[in-house]
């Protein structure tokens, strides 16, 4: 059963979380989008903080024979709490609580379930690392239902600066992870969506398509950087940011054909499926 859950466990990682983020913005949801994606890079740094503060072990800490060394690979850092968990309760949860339908609530429990029992199954956390990490990943999912961040005036410049200021005075030796949450989270709260998402089937497969092309150009891109200058804390945040950047306002530019622009894109909240033919809003 292995290779079935590390197919299941690989549904939580970075470029999975990329895409879904990305769809979710420019295609049916840019102002929710963008509050999802302050929550998820809060979340990703609680978690990071919180894993490296406490320091705790994973199952085979102590005995690295109980796992191969492709499981292993999925299990970086310490044990508490969870990151598959706690991101894909955050993400999954996310849009789940923002969507308002019982299907998505069922899709998001689905997903949320299965990678966190993956990450039991490979042997790489403990039940409590998964639970906490899924109790966190679960208060982050009802702060991205109901949240409304600032998005303009001095508010939409400071903070983003301030998160860039804190990653370049992190020590050396500060595990990367905090670099990317940062940058992850000026970029997001700078990100302006403001653009509608394509109407018809074949807008939304160009701008699925072309949109992922052109984000994983510049992530694959930057990633390409030297290992000693690419994981510098400044450098790894404004990686991070950029890309958040060109995905929220480059693309939806490049692809203005298909995403035309309104006003300054409010986050969806639906209780109720609107009438056949229209958009949210």
């Amino acid at each position: 059963m292995e290779s079935f859950w590390l197919a299941v466990t690989n549904l939580g990682r970075d470029e999975v979380f990329i895409v879904v983020l990305a769809l979710y913005t420019w295609l049916f949801n840019p102002g929710g989008g963008r509050t999802l994606g302050v929550v998820f890079a809060g979340s990703y740094l609680v978690n990071s903080a919180l894993k490296y503060g406490l320091n705790l072990p994973r199952p085979f800490t102590n005995d690295p024979g109980l796992v191969s060394d492709t499981v292993r690979a999925t299990g970086g850092g310490p044990g508490l709490p969870s990151g598959h968990a706690q991101m894909s309760a955050t993400l999954w949860g996310g849009i789940a609580a923002q969507v308002r339908r019982p299907g998505m609530w069922v899709v998001a429990g689905v997903l949320i379930a299965l990678i966190a029992v993956s990450r039991l199954a490979l042997n790489v956390h403990y039940p409590s690392d998964v639970i906490v990490g899924l109790l966190l990943g679960g208060l982050a999912a009802l702060v991205a239902g109901r949240a409304a961040f600032v998005d303009a005036g001095t508010w939409r410049w400071a903070v983003p600066l301030a998160a860039l200021l804190v990653a370049a005075f992190l020590p050396s030796g500060t595990p990367r992870e905090y670099g990317t949450g940062l940058g992850l989270f000026a970029g997001f709260w700078y990100a302006r969506p403001t653009f509608a998402p394509p109407r018809d089937i074949v807008g939304r497969l160009v701008v699925g398509g072309l949109g992922l092309l052109i984000v994983f150009a510049v992530f694959f891109g930057l990633g390409a950087l030297p290992e000693a200058v690419k994981n510098i804390g400044l450098v790894r945040a404004l990686r991070y940011a950029v890309l958040v950047v060109v995905a929220v306002e480059v693309v939806p530019a490049v692809l203005r054909r298909w995403m035309p622009r309104t006003a300054l894109a409010t986050p969806v909240r639906m209780a109720h499926p609107q009438p056949e033919g229209t958009l949210p809003r």
